[in-house]
């Protein structure tokens, strides 16, 4: 009972004065966060960044400071925005770096409106109003919406109110649907916020066809993240170079979260047989968003191969010698001259 009069009499004492504890209250939570962020931009080597009128944004060396505590190395890039450089599609392997470079443009962006030193060399922004994402996947399940049902939802309010001074992070928009229905969404996206929204956009995509789109609208630009192929496996550089991708490295991708090596040798297959037919048609297979679609599941390259072919030539047809060991092949060697002389 003393305990609570003692605490009433209290508040009732601090009753005129709580107006002022609550401003030095955020007095001390401001000075608290720049304390910090000061004591960070110094220790991690951040700049102080820049402000102009003109429009876009300038990074070099921009980091991921999250990302940059977490690894031994991290490879810093640049981005850069301007009136004649506004939407930057990004081409490359998955696992090569495009959504680590996006969010780090985006994270460098907010620190620098609230007052914080960013993770750059150099740090340059022109008018930002508002940051607008499309990341990730996840869905809504009790309202009823699929995951591409939340991602369209999400590219919707992007088209609807993004602006010529935000900043529009777009990461594979398309996935959820079939090849040529998204490849189609994406396309249109990319068009409408390149004409219509005007926005400064990362573009990240493996719809290789959109690259094309810099031929019609010049302030698209084409850049990738870098990898190549040492001994049979991929290897990530994570540097982000001008021009597009040549290639996604998906079935390396695969190779190193461990599918199953006949599952690999059957995605090889299939992925010569589907680059035979691109190379049949003059043009990517998914890239003729104005002609008639191919039949993939009843076409096969070289000779056409019907239901009723002989074994033996349906054994070659599955054949892939560059996946095979020495002992498989000798095998297979073995099973196809038993199939001749049965024929």
């Amino acid at each position: 009972m003393r305990e609570k009069q003692l605490y009433e009499a209290l508040l009732e004492a601090l009753q005129p004065h709580i107006a002022s504890l609550q401003t030095l209250a955020r007095a001390l939570a401001w000075l608290d966060a720049a304390a910090a962020l000061a004591e960070r931009a110094n220790a991690l080597g951040w700049v102080a960044p820049q402000f102009r009128a003109s429009p876009g944004l300038l990074l070099r060396d921009s980091r991921h400071p999250v990302v940059e505590a977490s690894v031994e190395h991290f490879i810093a890039n640049d981005c850069e925005f301007s009136e004649h450089r506004r939407l930057l599609l990004i081409t490359g392997p998955n696992m090569g770096g495009k959504s680590t470079w996006m969010r780090q443009v985006a994270l460098a962006t907010l620190m620098a409106h609230v007052g914080s030193a960013v993770p750059a060399s150099h740090a340059e922004f022109g008018p930002i109003d508002r940051i607008f994402t499309r990341i990730g996947a996840s869905d809504d399940l009790a309202s009823g919406r699929s995951t591409f049902m939340v991602e369209m939802s999400e590219a919707a309010n992007i088209l609807h109110n993004a602006t010529e001074q935000s900043l529009v992070l777009m990461d594979e928009i398309g996935r959820g649907t079939s090849t040529w229905d998204g490849l189609a969404l994406a396309w249109a996206i990319a068009r409408a916020l390149l004409a219509h929204n005007r926005s400064l956009t990362l573009f990240a995509t493996h719809y290789f066809e959109l690259t094309a789109l810099s031929t019609e609208h010049p302030t698209l630009a084409n850049v990738h993240v870098e990898a190549t192929e040492h001994g049979g496996r991929v290897v990530f550089l994570h540097k982000v170079k001008p021009g597009p991708a040549s290639q996604s490295y998906g079935i390396q991708v695969a190779q190193l979260a461990g599918v199953p090596a006949g599952v690999l040798r059957e995605a090889r297959s299939r992925l010569r047989t589907l680059e035979g037919l691109a190379a049949g048609h003059g043009d990517s297979m998914q890239g003729g968003l104005f002609a008639e679609p191919v039949d993939l599941a009843n076409t096969t390259s070289g000779p056409t191969l019907v239901a009723d072919s002989a074994p033996l030539t349906a054994a070659l047809a599955k054949l892939d010698p560059d996946a095979l060991t020495p002992r498989e092949a000798l095998d297979l060697l073995y099973q196809l001259k038993r199939l001749a002389n049965e024929n």
